[in-house]
């Protein structure tokens, strides 16, 4: 890759293999991001700290989400400036599959509180770093007018990676260290053969700058666009941490569901059934039509409205109804939102950075949900005023996406 194909961006559409082997490891990457908060570490802190357990769930799940605040852009940074032979992405998302798989073997044995906490943190950080390489090379190889379509195939395994995950670690192996250790073993195996069977174009060394720490910083003042997609994400990932992060407990304590790791497993499926409908339509419709906006906003409001029926019906068909209509529409919202932000991304050299600065946006909400959902269920009116929350924190994020003008 010259200098000037760096900054034009890519002009030839990528094929079906690319886009599978890309799926392949998107799919271990959310297998092991998604499974252990919503099953494994749910289950290992109730049997660890059962008198406490939705505090010691945020403090693991806030503090690997701190982990991710930085250690993604700072990957971002560093897989930009990376000239290895084997390219500069491919180290990334490989190493850091590795480093993942890792944090999963200790979370695995740990005992304490502070133990699953750690072994989370060290996780989090390698699966950053696979996820910084993996979200760059849509913008590095995949041209505009593709990028809602790919979008929406990669964005499947972000919520099939839960299905598939909870599968394993529920019916497949027993206990929770056994999950751990298969989906350690599968964020590696999954990221193989894009690695070893896709081109990772080379950056001439004119094109790769110092890192510095003021680069970390995006001004909203000077790329107003970004700031506004930054913001739009923020609000809808924070409506989607709080909605989510109780749902294990949401159906033991207030639904009342017999088995409530049976009962999250089929809200996901439905959700995640959802999603399949509509990311890879959507994103064909954005591409097609080259409007994004419009579809962000929509996809948003049908979210805001799935937790809405939460906040008032605490009943189990309600809940499988929300499911299926949430998943319909983040499916929308994932594929053309991802497609927008690449497009209002500052500088082509910094991709992989400015992407990580946008996934604080996906990784801060994990820690400020469960710092805001804590004190709600506990003294704000309860799952309600929870889920009343969430609809209105993510519809704003779907009104504000109108702020952005240099996309349709």
């Amino acid at each position: 890759m010259t200098e000037q194909e760096l900054h034009s961006g890519p002009q030839v559409r990528v094929g079906g293999g690319w886009i599978s082997g890309l799926m392949l490891a998107n799919l271990g990457l959310f297998m092991a991001f998604l499974t252990p908060v919503q099953v494994l570490l749910a289950e290992q802190i109730d049997t660890i700290a059962p008198s406490g357990k939705e505090l010691a769930l945020s403090l693991a799940t806030g503090s690997g989400a701190l982990v991710a605040v930085l250690a993604n852009p700072l990957a971002g940074a560093l897989s930009d400036r990376t000239g290895s032979r084997f390219g500069r992405r491919h180290p990334w998302i490989l190493g850091g599959a590795a480093a993942g798989a890792a944090g999963l073997v200790v979370t695995s044995a740990q005992t304490t509180v502070v133990g699953v906490t750690l072994g989370w943190c060290l996780a989090q950080a390698g699966l950053n770093a696979m996820l910084a390489g993996s979200n760059a090379v849509v913008p590095d190889q995949v041209p505009v007018e593709q990028r809602a379509s790919v979008s929406g195939f990669i964005g499947i395994p972000m919520t099939l990676g839960l299905v598939v995950g909870a599968l394993l670690v529920t019916m497949v192996v027993t206990g929770t260290s056994a999950g751990y250790l298969l989906l350690a073993a599968l964020t590696v195996l999954c990221a193989l053969p894009f690695v070893l069977m896709t081109d990772d174009p080379h950056v001439p060394p004119s094109a790769r700058d110092a890192t510095r720490l003021t680069d970390f910083w995006v001004s909203p003042r000077a790329h107003p666009d970004f700031g506004w997609a930054w913001v739009t994400r923020f609000l809808v990932m924070l409506g989607n941490s709080i909605g989510t992060l109780y749902l294990l407990y949401f159906l033991k304590d207030a639904v009342h569901y017999a088995n409530p790791d049976e009962g999250v497993l089929i809200l996901t499926l439905l959700y995640t059934a959802g999603v399949v409908v509509t990311a890879v339509a959507g994103g064909r419709v954005s591409d097609r039509s080259g409007r994004r906006r419009a579809l962000v906003s929509v996809g948003s409001a049908v979210m805001a409205a799935s937790t809405l029926l939460l906040a008032f019906w605490h009943t189990w068909p309600v809940a499988m109804g929300a499911a299926l209509l949430l998943g319909l529409g983040f499916g929308v919202y994932i594929a053309v939102d991802q497609a927008l932000i690449t497009q209002v991304l500052p500088r082509a050299g910094d991709r992989a950075k400015d992407l990580g600065v946008i996934n604080i946006a996906n990784s801060a909400p994990q820690v400020l949900g469960p710092v805001l959902a804590a004190p709600i269920v506990a003294y704000a009116g309860g799952y309600a005023g929870l889920y009343l929350t969430a609809a209105a924190v993510t519809a704003l994020g779907g009104v504000l996406v109108w702020r952005i003008r240099s996309v349709p």
